[in-house]
């Protein structure tokens, strides 16, 4: 009689790649694909991680069942999907992402006289992880935890500018993808791509009144050593206010720079 063997080892230990070849080759890829400045083809994919095409290809449609990584048929690319995104967000909600935000966030309202937040990217939202409410300002909706569209908010576009072209594309495909709160800002990819020329010209993003009428914002993104970013810092200050942007961007750069530090030294 034939004994099946015991695979399952002693408590806390783990399978060998080699007994999960599949499940190693989808998180190489994934792992390279964050690497990317931009989507890539199949066929580099398979070449720099020396996968058999084939498998690479099984892979990917796979992985974009679920969300994983998105197809750009007219390219024939292959970049991050939302559910990417989404795990991002789960690791910045989970780890020093918040913890080493809130000080600079809080000392950046502090001495500005405004409410700050700290964002991060979740698919085609942005999720609140950090907010300091300045005081005998009113109150605002970008409260810790909450999701707003990402292409109406100074955050969500500071961290859009910032990635590449194609996976903004693959994020908002057709008018379909944009959502509306106050009857303003991009409702088409056209205008979206427009706005985010002007933000990466900039430096930084803006909106006025997109998120909510009579109120201002102003952010920078924070990115990683390859440029991507993972999170934006940003202002919120009354319409009717003094304030200029262009003068709060020094502070939230200068914010947004620590933070990076912080997080990758």
């Amino acid at each position: 009689m034939s004994v099946i063997p015991d695979n399952t080892g002693d408590a806390g230990s783990s399978p060998a790649p080699a007994q999960v070849p599949a499940a190693d080759q989808t998180l190489r890829i994934l792992s390279s694909l964050a690497r990317q400045r931009g989507p890539v083809a199949a066929r580099t994919i398979s070449d720099s991680l020396g996968i058999p095409r084939s498998s690479v290809y099984h892979l990917l449609a796979a992985m974009a069942a679920h969300g994983f990584v998105v197809h750009l048929p007219d390219d024939r690319r292959w970049g991050l999907g939302t559910a990417a995104f989404e795990l991002a967000g789960g690791y910045a909600r989970q780890q020093p992402l918040a913890r080493l935000g809130r000080p600079l966030v809080a000392g950046l309202s502090d001495r500005v006289g405004e409410s700050a937040h700290l964002a991060v990217m979740t698919g085609r939202d942005v999720l609140y992880i950090v907010e300091e409410r300045a005081p005998r300002r009113p109150a605002l909706v970008t409260d810790v935890g909450v999701r707003l569209p990402a292409h109406l908010t100074a955050t969500g576009r500071a961290m859009l500018a910032a990635l590449p072209r194609e996976q903004v594309r693959a994020l908002y495909p057709d008018a379909a993808a944009f959502a509306d709160r106050t009857g303003r800002g991009p409702r088409r990819p056209a205008e979206l791509r427009e706005l985010l020329v002007r933000t990466r010209a900039d430096g930084f993003a803006s909106e006025d009144g997109e998120v909510t009428l009579e109120f201002r914002s102003v952010a920078v993104a924070v990115r990683d050593h390859a440029g991507w970013p993972v999170a934006a810092i940003a202002l919120t200050w009354p319409a009717g206010s003094a304030l200029r942007k262009d003068a709060l961007v020094a502070d939230i750069r200068a914010a947004a720079d620590e933070l990076r530090r912080r997080l990758y030294g």
